[in-house]
């Protein structure tokens, strides 16, 4: 029997080191969903909120406005929307049983990874990461995390699961 495969969502940070930096850190990643052992996701706010950070000046990375609605297909050529399919029904939780994230822009990363039922959460950010041990129904990882342990998160992956006892 195929294993499933695992659910992510990315924030902002992250999908820009994928589409714009060249990250490689991401390599684990992009591997992972190349060989569809993991599907991304995405909802309108996140993607709504990639779309504003794409226009900020990067330096030497910035992207004008062609390169900038490149980035979003590609976003949305890899990442399936939240609700796109029947498994994206939230183990029956709401955001508002979702812990509080300390900077109020991050809770749609939260919200977003509950409502596509994600098995993790990929970030660099600290707010978000430090909400990780609060026995959320998906795991907060940073790509590096990731990277280092994919062979046993693919092994160990309880994929779809639920919400932690403790959550609810």
């Amino acid at each position: 029997m195929q294993r499933p495969l695992l659910r992510l969502v990315l924030d902002t940070n992250i999908w820009l080191d994928w589409l714009v930096f060249g990250e490689p850190s991401l390599a684990p990643l992009k591997a992972a969903v190349a060989e569809r052992r993991a599907e991304l996701f995405i909802d309108a706010a996140c993607e709504v909120e990639l779309a504003r950070v794409l226009a900020y000046d990067f330096g030497k990375h910035s992207v004008d406005a062609a390169a900038q609605a490149a980035c979003l297909a590609e976003c949305r050529r890899l990442a399936r929307p939240v609700g796109s399919d029947p498994d994206s029904l939230a183990w029956g939780l709401t955001p508002n049983s979702l812990p509080r994230c300390t900077d109020p822009g991050d809770q749609i990363f939260l919200e977003a990874a509950l409502a596509a039922r994600a098995d993790f959460l990929v970030t660099r950010d600290r707010a978000l990461l430090d909400l990780g041990r609060r026995g959320l129904p998906f795991r907060i990882v940073t790509p590096d995390a990731w990277g280092q342990g994919s062979n046993s998160v693919f092994a160990s992956a309880n994929t779809n699961s639920g919400p932690d006892p403790e959550f609810r």
